[in-house]
């Protein structure tokens, strides 16, 4: 009888999450919708939460309180720009706490949250919304697929 497996880098899961602020609001949670299944080093998860659910195995659940530098790091001054009202176009006027996507140079995605509209100017914050918060990391693992061969040869 083989022992179950458990979560290695490259491992594919299915599992259910939460995370909570200090203040106990939440910010996501799974437990009462799909399960989330994701491959390990895909990007899913933020490295920090990837590295509190390695040794886990099917049936685990558990809990960690993790600080901002281990789950989504700390706010950045610097991630915060000054934006003119002429570049969001036209008709369109954003509103303090609306979450934007804008084009990058490099055609990726980025996520800005808008914090000020004042005078022909929007102050946005492209900090994960999450950064700078410590939560409580809440994870239920319902399956655990080992990663393939040529995955653990190259780990």
């Amino acid at each position: 009888m083989s022992e179950a497996p458990q979560i290695l880098p490259g491992s594919r899961v299915t599992l259910h999450l939460s995370i909570r602020l200090e203040d106990g609001t939440e910010a996501l949670s799974t437990f009462d919708e799909e399960p989330v299944t994701l491959t390990l080093g895909d990007g899913t998860l933020q490295p920090g939460l990837e590295l509190a659910i390695y040794g886990l195995s099917a049936g685990d659940r558990q809990t960690l309180n993790l600080l901002p530098e281990q789950a989504y790091g700390l706010r950045d001054p610097a991630l915060i720009q000054q934006m003119p009202m002429t570049d969001f176009g036209g008709e369109f006027v954003p509103e303090v706490g609306q979450i934007i996507a804008f084009a990058m140079p490099n055609d990726e995605e980025a996520a800005g949250t808008v914090l000020s509209v004042d005078e022909g100017q929007v102050e946005v914050d492209f900090n994960h919304p999450l950064a700078g918060h410590q939560i409580a990391f809440t994870v239920e693992i319902l399956t655990v697929e080992a990663p393939p061969e040529d995955a653990a040869k190259d780990a």
